[in-house]
C-alpha cells in the first residue's frame, strides 16, 4: 500500500512537471498549449504508456473542481469596464449562440453518424462552448497585442458560455436516459424553464456569495499565507451550494468571482498571484485527466466522419451563430471575422462529453469519442493560425507602452494601499524629466546600491529603483511614466498618422484645411466627439475613421473612455483582407440607408429634369372659345 502511494505520487507529480515543460515549447512555437497537454495524457494513457484510468466519475469530480476554479479566476480578473464594453455581443453568443450551434452541429451529426436525433443534439450541446484558456494562452505566446473590444468579448463569452452548455447536455443526458420521447414543443418548454431557473439560482448564489467573499476577507484578519486558501475554499463552497439548490454552480462561481475581482478587496495583490498559479495548476490537471481516460485506439472507426463534423464547426456552424448573434451589433466585418474563427473547443468540451458515459447511455463513448476528435481538430486547425489571421485582418496595434520593470507589494496594516517598486526604464518620461504627480508618494529611492530620500535625489536617472506608496486602485498613469517608449514595429511606423489633432478643436477647421464633407451639425462638434459619433458612440485605442479624403486615428483614451489623442494621416490604410464574413446589422443598416438615399437623389433628379423638358418640348395650341352676344 505503501509503495502504491509513492508510485502514483511520482507518476502524477512527473506528468504535472512534464505539462509545465511542455508550456516553454509553446511559448517558443506559438503551439496550443492545451493540446500539448491533452497529448501527455494520451502518450501516458492506455494506449501509450499503459496507465490504466477509466473511471468516469473521478474524471468529471476532477474536471468539475478544476473548471470550477479556472472560471473563478477568470470572473475575479475581468475588469467591469470590459464586461460593459463586451456585455451585449458576448451574453448573445453565450446564450443564442451555444443553442444555435447545437442545432446546426446535432442536425449534421444525425446525418454522420449512427445516433437519434436527441444524441446528436447532446453531441452538439457538449461542443457548443469555447474554451478561452488557449485562446488567450496564444495570444500572449504570439506577442498579440489586440484590440480591446474584440479581447473583450472572447473574454466575456468564454466565461459566461460554459454553465449553458453544461446545462443543456445535462438536461439532454437525463431525458436520454429515462428513455423519454418528448414532443418538441414540450422540450423546448421544459428546457427553457428549467434553464431560467438553473441559471437564475445560479445568479443569485453568485452574487451573494461573492459578496460574503469581500465583506469575509475585510472583516477577518487572516495571515496573508491562509487568505488566499480562504478565498479559493469560499469560491468552492459558492460553487457546490448553487449546484445543491438546482442551480449552476458554475455561473455562480464566475460571478462570485467577478464581484470580488471589482470590489476593494483587501491582499489583491496576493490573491491573484495565489489564483494565476492555481488556474494554472486547475489546468493542467483537467486536461491531464481527460487525456488519460480517452482511448486513442477506438478513434479510427470513427475518424472520418468526426473530422468531417470538426471542419463543420469550424467553417459552418460557429461562423453562422457568430453572424446571427452579432448581427443587432456594429461590429467590423474582421472582428467577426476573428471571433468567428477563434471559438475553439478544449476541455470543457471533452468533460461535458463524459456525462453520456456517466448517465450510462448506449452510445455514450461514442459520443466522447466524437467530441475529443472535434476538439483535436479544432485545436489543430485554429489553434495554430490564430496570430496570423489578426494580423490579416489588422486587429494587431501597436503596444501603447514599452517595457516596464514594475512590482506591486503590499504592506501588513496598509488596506487598499500598494507599495510600487519602479526601476526607471531608459528614455521613459520620467528619465527625461517628467514629474510624479502629487497624489503618488515616493518613500524612498534605491541608486548605486545607495539608499536615499526622494526628496533628495533631485532629477531621476535610468536604472533607479523607485518605491511609491499609493492606493491599490491607483491610476495607470503610473506606468505610463516610468515605461519606456514603444518600439514599434517597421511596418507600423505610420500606424497613428503623420500629424496630431488635438480633439478639442472644432471639427469645422478640420472642414476648412481638408474638405471631407462633414454635414452641418458635425460641424458644430469637436474633433474627438465627431470621431467619437463616427464610431458609435464608443472609441478605444486604434480605431481608425475614414472621413472623405483623411483618416482620423485613435492614439489615446482616458480612463472614461474620453479621446485624449488623434492622429491625421493623408494616406488611408489599405482595406484588410476580404473575408468570407457575413455583413453586420449596422453595415447592412448602412447599405440599406445609403441606397436609398441615391434612389431618392435619382428620383428628385428625374422629377427635376421632368419640367425642364417639357418646357423645351412643342406645345399644342390651344384656341379659347369665347361667347359673342
Amino acid at each position: 500500500m505503501e509503495h502504491a502511494i509513492y508510485l502514483v505520487t511520482l507518476v502524477g507529480a512527473a506528468l504535472v512537471v512534464a505539462a509545465a515543460f511542455s508550456s516553454l515549447i509553446a511559448f517558443r512555437f506559438g503551439a496550443p498549449l492545451l493540446l500539448l497537454f491533452l497529448c501527455i495524457g494520451l502518450a501516458t494513457g492506455t494506449d501509450g504508456l499503459g496507465i490504466q484510468f477509466d473511471n468516469a466519475r473521478l474524471a468529471y469530480f476532477a474536471g468539475s473542481l478544476a473548471l470550477a476554479v479556472i472560471l473563478f479566476d477568470s470572473g475575479f480578473g475581468t475588469p467591469l469596464n470590459a464586461l460593459r464594453q463586451a456585455a451585449g455581443p458576448a451574453l448573445s453568443l453565450a446564450t443564442i449562440g451555444v443553442l444555435l450551434t447545437t442545432g446546426l452541429f446535432g442536425v449534421v451529426a444525425y446525418y454522420l453518424l449512427d445516433l437519434s436525433w436527441l444524441e446528436s443534439f447532446l453531441l452538439g450541446a457538449a461542443v457548443a462552448s469555447t474554451d478561452a484558456a488557449a485562446v488567450f494562452f496564444l495570444l500572449r505566446a504570439g506577442e498579440i497585442n489586440l484590440r480591446e473590444r474584440v479581447r473583450s468579448t472572447l473574454e466575456v463569452e468564454s466565461g459566461t458560455n460554459d454553465p449553458i452548455a453544461i446545462f443543456l447536455t445535462i438536461s439532454l443526458v437525463e431525458i436520454i436516459a429515462a428513455n423519454a420521447s418528448p414532443e418538441a414543443r414540450v422540450l423546448i418548454t421544459d428546457l427553457a424553464l428549467g434553464f431560467l431557473l438553473n441559471m437564475g439560482l445560479g445568479a443569485i448564489v453568485g452574487i451573494f456569495g461573492g459578496l460574503a467573499i469581500v465583506r469575509l476577507v475585510d472583516r477577518l484578519n487572516l495571515d496573508h499565507g491562509l487568505l488566499p486558501i480562504f478565498v479559493l475554499t469560499l469560491s468552492l463552497m459558492v460553487f457546490a451550494a448553487a449546484g445543491a439548490i438546482g442551480g449552476s454552480g458554475f455561473l455562480a462561481v464566475y460571478i462570485a468571482g467577478l464581484i470580488a475581482g471589482n470590489s476593494d478587496i483587501r491582499a489583491v495583490t496576493i490573491l491573484k498571484r495565489f489564483q494565476d498559479g492555481m488556474s494554472w495548476l486547475a489546468q493542467i490537471i483537467m486536461f491531464l485527466v481527460l487525456g488519460l481516460f480517452a482511448t486513442p485506439s477506438q478513434f479510427p472507426a470513427i475518424l472520418l466522419p468526426a473530422v468531417l463534423l470538426g471542419l463543420f464547426l469550424i467553417f459552418v456552424a460557429r461562423p453562422i451563430a457568430v453572424w446571427l448573434c452579432l448581427m443587432p451589433f456594429r461590429l467590423p466585418r474582421p472582428e467577426v471575422a476573428f471571433v468567428s474563427w477563434v471559438g475553439l473547443r478544449g476541455a470543457v468540451s471533452i468533460l461535458l462529453a463524459i456525462t453520456p458515459l456517466l448517465g450510462g447511455l448506449e452510445n455514450g463513448r461514442l459520443v466522447f469519442n466524437t467530441a475529443f476528435i472535434v476538439v483535436l481538430v479544432s485545436l489543430v486547425i485554429q489553434g495554430w493560425t490564430v496570430g496570423p489571421l489578426a494580423r490579416r485582418l489588422g486587429l494587431i496595434v501597436p503596444a501603447r507602452l514599452g517595457p516596464l520593470d514594475k512590482v506591486e507589494l503590499e504592506l501588513p496594516g496598509s488596506a487598499h494601499h500598494e507599495l510600487l517598486a519602479y526601476r526607471v526604464a531608459p528614455g521613459s518620461p520620467v528619465a527625461r524629466g517628467e514629474r510624479i504627480p502629487r497624489w503618488a508618494r515616493p518613500s524612498l529611492v534605491l541608486r548605486d546600491g545607495r539608499s536615499m530620500r526622494f526628496q533628495d535625489m533631485g532629477r531621476l536617472a535610468a536604472g533607479d529603483h523607485v518605491y511609491i506608496f499609493v492606493p491599490d486602485r491607483y491610476p495607470a498613469l503610473l506606468d505610463k511614466l516610468f515605461a519606456s517608449r514603444a518600439v514599434v514595429d517597421p511596418e507600423d511606423a505610420d500606424f497613428f498618422g503623420a500629424f496630431a489633432v488635438d480633439p478639442a478643436r472644432s471639427a469645422a477647421e478640420l472642414e476648412a484645411a481638408y474638405a471631407p464633407g462633414l454635414t452641418e451639425e458635425e460641424r458644430k462638434l469637436t474633433v474627438g466627439d465627431l470621431v467619437t459619433e463616427r464610431l458609435g458612440g464608443h472609441a478605444e485605442y486604434a480605431d481608425r475613421v475614414l472621413i472623405g479624403p483623411i483618416e482620423l486615428i485613435v492614439r489615446d483614451v482616458d480612463d472614461k473612455g474620453k479621446i485624449t489623442g488623434l492622429g491625421l494621416s493623408l494616406e488611408p490604410t489599405a482595406p484588410v483582407a476580404r473575408v468570407p464574413v457575413f455583413l453586420s446589422a449596422g453595415e447592412i443598416a448602412d447599405r440599406v440607408v445609403g441606397f436609398v438615399r441615391n434612389w431618392r437623389k435619382r428620383i428628385k433628379k428625374q422629377s427635376a429634369e421632368a419640367p425642364m423638358d417639357a418646357e423645351r418640348s412643342p406645345q399644342p395650341v390651344v384656341e379659347k372659345a369665347t361667347d359673342k352676344g
